[in-house]
């Protein structure tokens, strides 16, 4: 792990999308947090040692989903799959599709494998795996705060983690979308999904793929701005004094009551022309019983004795 030393940061962004402003300024204490993403080959040690199931590997309750068809209650995850065309970039489904058998052993589908990929970051990863592997491993996930913090590695006001240019001398900091998203992936930076945790330079504090690669999770609940008030649109029978789990419904889908929480620092599928999130103020909200084959997460210790 990795000593941040607390500070006081300009939170989030007035130039980009929406949710991410306003900007602000938050103070944090200091924490260590991990170098790199939880690997496959660290994930594998866990399971192996507690036998612990994931989400993606159980059978969803039919009660938690009204109006799911039968035949779609099974285990399995979403798992990109690029369409051969341009699509409509509204409508996620052209390119994200619920595989029976994929999980973190299977990252797309069951005839695929995780064979190679040790230092790949570990995907289909739910809140509450990615909970379980911390309290496990004696840590804890991120707070939004915590994560932007040391994700900007010391850059207040940069746009990515490394400076302003996207592309400095016309490198590649980070695993993103090069093409037109979702149908062209050029993969100028050498990779089609994910990449080693280590193939990108890390940033000021010595942290790599804060940028990229995959989302991580933070313990925050979404909301759609950084000052929203969560209590008086979101009171409902069930929690009727509401509050930041209530306000972080989809109201896209009131039929399902799902929370969830804000995920960061962008993925491999971030693209100029659809998701430009390979910032250290993006973020995203993900429902906590969802994985993906482009989800997954490291853990922090608030513990200073730690070495």
């Amino acid at each position: 792990m990795v000593w941040i030393p607390g500070g006081t940061f300009r939170m989030g962004s007035d130039h980009h999308y929406v949710e991410e402003a306003p900007a602000h300024r938050v103070t944090v204490d200091g924490f260590f947090v991990d170098r790199t993403p939880v690997t496959n080959h660290q994930f594998r040690k866990f399971v192996n040692a507690t036998g612990y199931v994931t989400f993606a590997e159980m059978k969803p309750d039919a009660k938690d989903y009204p109006g799911a068809l039968p035949h779609m209650l099974k285990a399995g995850s979403l798992v990109f799959t690029p369409p051969k065309h341009p699509v409509d970039l509204v409508d996620w489904s052209q390119w994200w599709n619920f595989k029976f058998g994929a999980d973190w052993r299977h990252p797309y589908g069951p005839r695929s494998s995780i064979g190679g990929l040790d230092d790949h970051p570990v995907v289909h990863i739910a809140f509450r795996d990615a909970e379980a592997y911390a309290m496990w491993a004696g840590k804890e996930l991120p707070t939004e705060a915590e994560w932007e913090f040391a994700a900007r590695g010391g850059l207040e006001d940069a746009e990515f983690a490394w400076g302003n240019e996207f592309t400095p001398g016309s490198k590649h900091m980070a695993n993103t979308w090069q093409g037109k998203f979702p149908h062209q992936n050029l993969a100028i930076d050498g990779y089609k999904r994910t990449s080693p945790v280590t193939a990108f330079p890390p940033n000021g504090y010595g942290i790599y793929d804060m940028i990229g690669n995959v989302w991580e999770w933070t313990t925050d609940w979404w909301s759609m701005r950084h000052e929203a008030d969560p209590l008086k649109p979101c009171c409902t029978p069930e929690n009727p004094r509401g509050g930041p789990e209530a306000a972080s419904y989809d109201p896209c889908q009131p039929q399902i009551r799902i929370p969830r929480k804000v995920l960061k620092g962008g993925s491999h599928l971030c693209a100029p022309n659809y998701c430009r999130r390979y910032r250290p103020a993006a973020r995203h909200a993900e429902p906590i019983d969802t994985s993906t084959s482009h989800v997954g997460f490291r853990c922090v210790s608030r513990e200073r004795r730690m070495s």
